[in-house]
């Protein structure tokens, strides 16, 4: 029987606070099958854990993920193309569960992130990076395209800084990340990112869930449509119903009463 630590790591406190570890520090937490498949496994259990409130996203050591891993790639170059497409398309699966979790879903990136790995951050809610942090769409010098996690990476950056990146391969430090719009905020170290992690969990727990699942919904709704007179209506639709639910109506009372509401008790 095998030994080896397991490539990912999911932990949840009794409050609700997630963490979803990379762990092969050994490899500077590349991506594998194993690696993509486990991520997966770890998001859909995430997806029906109705008591988890954020999901902390991160790799062990010093990196936060360098891609994906050598010897992966040199053993799907031997396989088939239909072989390649199958694995890709884990891959594209793994990476829209994580973007369509309905908790709030933050990446605390110390050390480099790259291509798949700067990915997982585009496909986060939040980001947080290290002042040492580095970025860097690198595919294209090995002859290929950032593909699967492009349709992330535009959503975050938008179309023209992807095109800059994917095509130059142009590695970038944590403050052009946060101009672009990868990263949100940028901390000193990894103790920073310890006391952020903290700050952002604290208010994550004192956010109605249902609320934030419908936020990050609707603003995926809102982002695909045209603004017109159905969007209006759509969007009138959705807040009525917030209006009207259990948390709405706790929400205000407790503001109105000037009480914790019960889902921060």
């Amino acid at each position: 029987m095998s030994l080896a630590p397991e490539p990912v790591i999911l932990g949840v406190s009794p409050s609700g606070v997630a963490e979803v570890l990379i762990n092969r520090p050994h490899k500077r937490n590349a991506f594998d099958e194993l690696v993509v498949q486990q991520l997966a496994e770890a998001f859909e259990t995430l997806k029906g854990a109705d008591h988890v409130r954020v999901v902390f996203l991160r790799g062990a050591g010093d990196t936060f993920s360098a891609g994906a891993d050598l010897d992966w790639m040199k053993r799907q170059g031997e396989r088939s193309r239909d072989d390649n497409e199958a694995d890709a398309l884990a891959l594209a699966r793994m990476l829209k569960s994580l973007h369509d979790l309905p908790q709030l879903t933050v990446a605390l990136v110390d050390g480099a992130a790259m291509g798949g790995g700067a990915g997982l951050v585009a496909a986060s809610d939040y980001a947080i990076a290290t002042a040492r942090a580095q970025f860097r769409f690198s595919e294209v010098r090995l002859g290929l395209t950032p593909a699967t996690i492009s349709p992330y990476v535009i959503e975050a950056i938008g179309a023209r800084n992807a095109r800059a990146l994917f095509a130059s391969a142009l590695p970038f430090d944590a403050a052009a990340a946060q101009r672009y719009g990868l990263a949100h905020e940028i901390v000193a170290d990894a103790a920073g990112l310890e006391s952020a992690m903290k700050r952002i969990a604290g208010l994550a727990v004192e956010n109605a869930p249902g609320a934030v699942a419908d936020a990050k919904a609707l603003v995926r709704y809102v982002a695909e449509h045209k603004l017109d007179d159905h969007v209006l209506k759509e969007t009138a639709k959705r807040i009525a119903a917030r209006r009207a639910s259990e948390e709405g109506r706790e929400g205000l009372d407790a503001f109105l009463n000037r009480r914790a509401p019960n889902w921060s008790a």
